[in-house]
């Protein structure tokens, strides 16, 4: 799969049937084992996964967490549960597309922006 965030937002629709439980933790792991795949397979990043990986320091920078906390458990920190920051992280997600338009083309910023649909 070449677009990382038409997959996040399959995930967002049915997160059980790709996650296996909707939580945080679950998409924390499968995103690391995207990742993890395309670098033993020898495929750069794309533009998106690039972007995406901005996003995860936006969380740092959102929360004001200076240390190495991983961006799942920032999320959970502030959310009411596992079930409820997965919820939050894609809120999170669309707000930081809507925040940075200028780092992807207008045709991917529409597609994002029906995200939050």
């Amino acid at each position: 799969m070449d677009n990382l965030y038409d997959l996040l937002q399959k995930i967002k629709k049915r997160p059980a049937m790709y996650l296996g439980r909707h939580s945080i933790f679950s998409l924390q792991a499968f995103l690391d084992g995207y990742y993890f795949a395309r670098r033993e397979l020898g495929i750069p990043l794309t533009e998106q996964e690039s972007e995406f990986q901005k996003f995860l320091q936006w969380i740092r920078e959102k929360f004001q967490v200076e240390t190495g906390q991983l961006w799942a458990n920032i999320i959970l920190f502030n959310s009411a549960d596992e079930r409820s920051a997965v919820d939050r992280f894609f809120s999170l997600f669309e707000e930081f597309i809507n925040q940075q338009p200028n780092i992807i083309d207008n045709k991917q910023v529409e597609k994002l922006r029906k995200f939050g649909s």
